[in-house]
């Protein structure tokens, strides 16, 4: 704790001489009555009154020294403080275009990767973690950033009826979606620079080829983890007919090939996962590849902290005036 006044604390000196006064004007004081006998005195034990006897002292003293510790307006400390922990740069490129609702991962397919970001999120408190949706188009819907609570907050808000919505065009965009994500990451000053690209098809849509966009990633020796999510064969899909819901069955068509060559020239890896549990397996495993050690610089702000010693010395005050109005009243 520090003081922004520290020179109000020398007022506390002024206790020394008020207590060696009080000391030495009560010393002499001894009330005296004449009584024929003080045997019946002998035996008798001191009242509360006679105990407390010293009390509206102490509490002007304690009421004098809060009053000033309060003006010299403690603070608590400003600090930086060094650790060395294990973290990375990535970011999360999430596919979030219509085929994204089939359901052959439960509830389905965005909803299980949402899932399974939000756990390897919150198992990666020290990351930079951001995230890149793309369908038919890329952005970014959360920069890298160590707030979690707001990353988790957008991730929330990452839907597979967007492009129904109008909210983005649909298709899959995949070279842009990698070409994003190499956006934010390219100037990261990290030893380790990473993208994990999640999606269910083949790219069909975007001015950037998959196979560009890797080559740009290389360049900035960002890593790109691919993911396929979808089952083999064919997915349950709901179709809406005429304002209600319908469900067909739908091939899934993951470009496999263009994917393991996108994680293979940037030296990461390509992974299947075509159930829910594999798809926790597949963040376990890059969760375990990534780990690298970092310096974390950490900064506390300084608060005031004079109020509770300003109720200290109010408290004091009206306890010892309370006390000499009633209980230790005395009678001149």
């Amino acid at each position: 704790m520090t003081f922004a006044n520290s020179e109000y604390l020398l007022l506390l000196l002024l206790l020394v001489p008020y207590i060696l006064w009080y000391l030495l004007s009560h010393q002499h004081i001894s009330p005296s009555l004449q009584v024929s006998s003080t045997e019946v005195f002998r035996l008798a034990r001191p009242t509360l009154r006679q105990r407390l006897i010293h009390l509206p002292f102490l509490l002007r003293v304690i009421c004098f020294s809060a009053a000033i510790i309060a003006l010299a307006r403690p603070q608590t400390t400003n600090y930086w403080s060094k650790k060395n922990v294990e973290g990375i740069d990535i970011m999360l490129c999430m596919d979030v275009s219509t085929s994204m609702l089939a359901e052959d991962l439960k509830p389905n397919r965005i909803e299980a990767a949402r899932a399974v970001a939000i756990e390897f999120i919150s198992g990666r408190p020290n990351d930079n973690i951001g995230l890149t949706l793309f369908a038919g188009e890329a952005y970014t819907q959360c920069p890298m950033t160590t707030d979690h609570a707001v990353l988790l907050n957008l991730l929330n808000g990452m839907k597979a009826d967007m492009a129904m919505r109008g909210l983005i065009d649909d298709g899959t965009a995949i070279g842009m979606g990698i070409a994003n994500a190499v956006s934010r990451l390219k100037d990261s000053k990290a030893k380790s620079k990473v993208i994990i690209l999640l999606t269910d098809g083949t790219n069909n849509r975007g001015q950037i080829s998959p196979n560009t966009a890797a080559e740009i990633a290389r360049s900035f020796g960002i890593r790109v983890y691919t993911i396929g999510v979808g089952t083999n064969g064919t997915a349950r899909y709901p179709y809406p007919v005429a304002g209600h819901i319908e469900y067909i069955n739908v091939p899934v068509e993951i470009d496999t090939k263009s994917l393991a060559a996108i994680a293979s020239k940037t030296e990461g890896e390509f992974y299947r996962a075509t159930n829910t549990q594999k798809l926790h397996e597949v963040y376990g495993q890059i969760d375990k590849l990534e780990k690298t050690k970092m310096d974390v610089k950490q900064y506390s702000k300084r608060y005031e902290a004079f109020g509770l010693f300003a109720a200290i010395a109010v408290a004091a005050l009206l306890l010892e005036l309370f006390l000499c109005k009633t209980l230790l009243r005395r009678i001149p």
